[in-house]
């Protein structure tokens, strides 16, 4: 979901400084929600916790540029089920702004662009959540159809801010938009992949009956009660 550098250019730039600010501002206000319902060191370790993997998703797991970006496992719906909207989406924008930082800073200009493209399609995904998992069903206890939703929700929403900030760029010429084509067959064959290790790792959660009580994983990962406070 790295957009190549020079897709976007100019003063068109500027655009992903406003939906990079949007952004922001949805995952402050999330993360008031959520220090105001769990505290601030439990929001802090899972902020933490999901940078280190997100970085680790980033640089260690295999991604290949494909078309007008480049196809990676991101996992924003194991993130977001593990740890929460809000240290998912801190996760997301740390780990990214890391990555650029320290091993590919020629993607700085383009981290607007890139930090929308992986945040926005999370906050459609917890929406889309409040309505497909029952408030009676902990999220360790969803079914595959459920995860499959959520990676439909979240790889589909990037797919869908890539094509935009290329057709913004590029127009809509032949060879743009066959590229953007491209990316979001390859992009897509992710969800095959995302819901059987979501599925996996709430497996190994089911396992570790100790994380039950602790706040420093999301509440609704064990326990099927819906928050006060909501975060999104």
């Amino acid at each position: 979901m790295h957009i190549e550098s020079g897709v976007v250019q100019g003063a068109k730039i500027l655009l992903s400084y406003g939906t990079a600010a949007v952004s922001f501002g949805i995952a402050i206000k999330m993360a008031l929600n959520s220090i105001k319902n769990s505290g601030i060191i439990p929001f802090i370790v899972k902020t933490i916790i999901s940078t280190i993997l997100v970085f680790m998703f980033f640089e260690v797991l295999p991604h290949h540029p494909v078309g007008v970006s480049e196809v990676h496992l991101i996992l924003g719906s194991t993130l977001f089920l593990i740890f929460g909207a809000s240290s998912a989406a801190f996760g997301l924008a740390l780990g990214l702004l890391i990555q650029g930082v320290f091993f590919a800073p020629f993607d700085l200009p383009q981290y607007g662009m890139n930090v929308t493209t992986i945040l926005m399609p999370l906050f459609a995904m917890g929406y889309l959540a409040k309505r497909v998992i029952p408030q009676n069903i902990a999220y360790k206890d969803i079914a595959y159809k459920d995860t499959l939703k959520l990676s439909l929700a979240y790889q589909g929403g990037i797919v869908t801010w890539v094509a935009f900030w290329a057709l913004y760029g590029q127009g809509f010429g032949i060879e743009n938009l066959s590229a953007v084509a491209t990316f979001g067959i390859s992009y897509m064959s992710v969800v095959i992949l995302e819901p059987l290790i979501d599925l996996a790792v709430l497996a190994g959660a089911k396992t570790l009956g100790k994380l039950e009580n602790s706040s420093f994983v999301e509440k609704r990962l064990y326990k099927a009660v819906a928050l006060k406070n909501e975060e999104i």
